[in-house]
């Protein structure tokens, strides 16, 4: 019995005092290789995911006898990791404009977004509002506490291998919003795309699919490209800020299985055009800056 909590103990207890040793031999050490950044931030990320998977397991169980796990479960646990992240990776994502009230007031609805890196789950906790929930892959409902959360808090996983079974998936997904005013999140891209530029994987169809079986709008929101803060490729993990835009909401109302290619192809190019100019004003606001500094 001992060993049953005593070594996985000491296994936290160990990871916890690599990630402190990097983050401060990264810290003070001179020159110090970006690769101790890299490490103690990510680190630091997959402990804060845990928490929070912990917590939200904790809180799903709670509120799913009682009903309100759809509603509140990832609602909360997203948000949690968010101040969690915020105290220990140093990264937050800001919603632009009436982003917030776009997704407050537009339900049911398929919300949608692109897919850069492992920290857009960070991304979620300042997108999501109560009623909202994710698709995830089948396979992640076997990983602890996070497939245990997911589990619990009404997730709706999809088998990618079986075409048929994703369908289901998506009808059932689509009559459950309709009946509870549910919002469902999800990456069209499919994968990580890793990009350094403004760019979109090729999208999958299963969002839009979902948006026309449940008649509801699908809402699209973009975040400028970040890798000024992750980079996985160059290993580089910094602090900092970016920002969110929620687009036009755009209708399926009387749209069908016909439609659903045009309304991938105009989602991708809104998502596409907001992108690159995301990143033109972030380009014009360091070149501001540039000079602001050279004429003071």
């Amino acid at each position: 019995m001992y060993a049953i909590f005593a070594y996985p103990l000491y296994g936290l207890l160990a990871y916890i005092g690599i990630m402190i040793t990097a983050f401060i031999a990264y810290t003070f050490i001179p020159s110090a290789p970006l690769i101790l950044g890299f490490v103690a931030r990510s680190m630091s990320a997959y402990l804060a995911l845990i928490i929070a998977a912990a917590y939200g397991t904790i809180a799903s169980a709670i509120l799913k006898p009682f009903d309100l796990h759809y509603k509140y479960a990832q609602y909360s646990t997203a948000r949690a990791f968010k101040y969690i992240g915020k105290f220990m990776i140093g990264v937050e994502f800001d919603i632009e404009g009436d982003g917030k009230e776009i997704l407050e007031n537009t339900r049911p609805a398929v919300v949608v977004g692109n897919h850069q890196t492992e920290l857009d789950i960070l991304v979620l906790g300042t997108l999501f509002q109560y009623g909202y929930s994710v698709t995830a892959k089948k396979s992640l409902a076997r990983i602890p506490f996070l497939g245990w959360y997911m589990l619990l808090s009404g997730t709706v996983f999809i088998d990618r291998a079986d075409r048929a079974q994703a369908l289901r998936a998506f009808e059932g997904a689509a009559k459950a919003m309709k009946e509870r005013q549910q919002c469902v999140f999800m990456f069209p891209e499919g994968t990580r795309s890793y990009s350094t530029e403004p760019m979109l994987l090729p999208f999958k169809k299963g969002a839009f699919h979902m948006a026309v079986q449940g008649q509801v709008p699908i809402v699209p929101t973009v975040v400028e490209n970040y890798s000024y803060i992750l980079n996985v490729k160059k290993k580089r993990f910094n602090a900092g800020k970016a920002r969110i835009r929620v687009l036009k909401p755009i209708s399926t109302k009387g749209k069908t299985a016909a439609d659903v290619d045009a309304l991938l192809a105009e989602t991708r190019e809104a998502m596409l055009n907001a992108l690159k100019e995301m990143a033109q004003d972030s380009q014009s606001m360091k070149e501001s800056n540039v000079l602001s500094k050279k004429t003071s």
